[in-house]
Formats: C-alpha cells, structure tokens, sequence
C-alpha cells in the first residue's frame, strides 16, 4: 500500500483539527509487533478480533482481546502472503484471507483463502480452498496510469459471494471506486462488474482502505483514512444505489481496517506510521 508522507500527515491533521472533535473511541493498543495492520474482523464465538498484515509480513493471522492482547497466533500453511490486504468471515464464522493487493496494477495471481473456523484454535492452519479471479475490464498488465483502477484493499463475505471494492490508484484521482462480484467457491472466476461510487475527497482522504456489511445486511460501509460512508436501503446487490451519507471521523491516521462488531458497533484500525496509529477504535451508530 502507499505510505502517507510525512508533510501530508501533517497537513491533514492540521485541517482535522480545525474540525470537531473525533467522533471514534480510542478502545486499545495493538501489539507492538503488529505495525501494518490490513484487516481486522469480529468473531462472535471467539469473541476475539482477528487482524492480518499486508506485503512483507509472515503468512499468519493474529487473534487479539478487547484489551488488544494478542491471544493466538495462526500461521496460514501453503499460502504466501503477497499482499494480504483484509480478512472477513460469512454466517458460520469461517475467516477469508484477501491476498489481492495490486498497487502496480500488474498482479495475475488475485486469490482469497478460505480458513475453517474449526480450525482457528490451531497454530496452523491450511486453506479449505482458494477462490482464484480476474477483473474483465483490465487488459493490460498494467493499465494506463489514468486507468490504475485494479487495487483492492476492501471486500466482505455476503450470501455465499465476496464483494470486492478497488482502490484508486490513477492519475488525476477522482474519487472512483468500482463494485465487484465474486462467487464464493473454490476455482478461478472472472470477476462481475456491478457498479461504482464517486467519494468525496483527494486520495489521502478518500481512497477506499476497507470495507464491511453489517450483520443484519442493513448498512454497508467503506473506510479512508479520514471518513466512512455508510450506505442503507439498497434494493440489490449493487450496494452503491442505496442512500449513502459521509461520516467525517474528526481523526486522521493511516487506517486500512474495519468490520462490525455488532449491527451498531465498528472496529476501526490503523496503521504505525512513526508516532501515530497502531490503534483499535470504536465507532458506534445512534
């Protein structure tokens, strides 16, 4: 993923402090060791929060407590960590593994693992299968710098397919980010198309980081480094032709995680970068 640079960092938090105050709860910090936190997600029959690092980092997944105390440690056997970049889970709590970070827009090995719950009380674990795709729309390897629309650092698990949401990378960004489908099965796919929302903002503080449905599928919500966007009475399952509302967080830092802890409740975590982030925040809906 890209660094934030420091003199950015500093203007955006400069402006956020001009704001009103942060609308999140610090809840812990990380363990030190984890520092680029991608991923977290909530599993009710642990009552754990399961967090993942991005390219770079070893092949495991980290179970922490409300604490944030690292209490299991799960090394992900025959899978290599190219560029994890989210974990999610379906009903049943099985966990997924996005291994599909593209900052290059050059990668043809896309994959998502799937982890059984059954066992995450292990110290190792090998992947029930691996869902393997392709986006159509990308033809070069890679695309045009103005077309740099192939990362993704967002997904969630939704009756029996994922849902992917990209990450802007091209010149002139504009806010962009695409919708995809993908069905939840072992093999190889061509990604589906279904949609696109324009966010609000320059990149640092409107490229899409991370992305969740609620558990009773009323809101779906996506994370930049400042701001969510929460999307309700969508109709289908191109979630971006619900209503949408932009929820400034009052908080600038580097973060690439969120999920939900319950219908009300969001996990938010962000990266170290220097002195800042290596934190679990909570937001929570009225």
């Amino acid at each position: 993923m890209k660094k934030i640079l420091p003199l950015v960092l500093l203007s955006s938090l400069v402006a956020f402090c001009q704001r009103d105050s942060s609308v999140i709860e610090e809840l812990y910090v990380l363990p030190k060791q984890l520092k680029e936190i991608s991923g977290i997600v909530y599993t009710n029959s642990f009552q754990l929060s399961w967090v993942l690092e991005d390219s770079g980092n070893a092949n495991e997944i980290y179970a922490v407590d409300h604490k944030g105390k690292l209490q299991r440690k799960l090394t992900i056997t025959d899978a290599q960590n190219i560029d994890w970049e989210d974990i999610t889970k379906d009903q049943e709590e099985n966990l997924y593994i996005g291994d599909f970070g593209n900052n290059a827009n050059d990668r043809k090995d896309l994959g998502i693992y799937k982890i059984a719950k059954d066992s995450l009380n292990n110290s190792a674990a090998l992947p029930s299968y691996k869902t393997s795709f392709a986006y159509p729309e990308q033809t070069k390897f890679p695309p045009k710098k103005t077309a740099l629309f192939y990362d993704v650092e967002s997904f969630f698990e939704y009756q029996n397919n994922f849902y992917l949401f990209t990450k802007n990378r091209s010149k002139d960004f504009d806010g962009t980010t695409l919708l995809y489908k993908v069905p939840n099965k072992a093999g190889f796919y061509q990604a589906q198309l279904l949609g696109k929302f324009k966010a609000d903002g320059d990149y640092q503080n409107a490229a899409i980081t991370s992305a969740a449905i609620s558990p009773d599928a009323t809101k779906v919500v996506l994370l930049s480094h400042s701001q969510i966007w929460v999307f309700e009475n969508f109709q289908s399952d191109n979630f971006f032709e619900g209503n949408v509302k932009a929820i400034p967080l009052g908080h600038f830092s580097q973060k690439e995680a969120i999920c939900f802890k319950d219908s009300k409740t969001l996990l938010i975590a962000d990266e170290k970068t220097k002195k800042i982030g290596g934190k679990v925040y909570e937001f929570r809906f009225n």
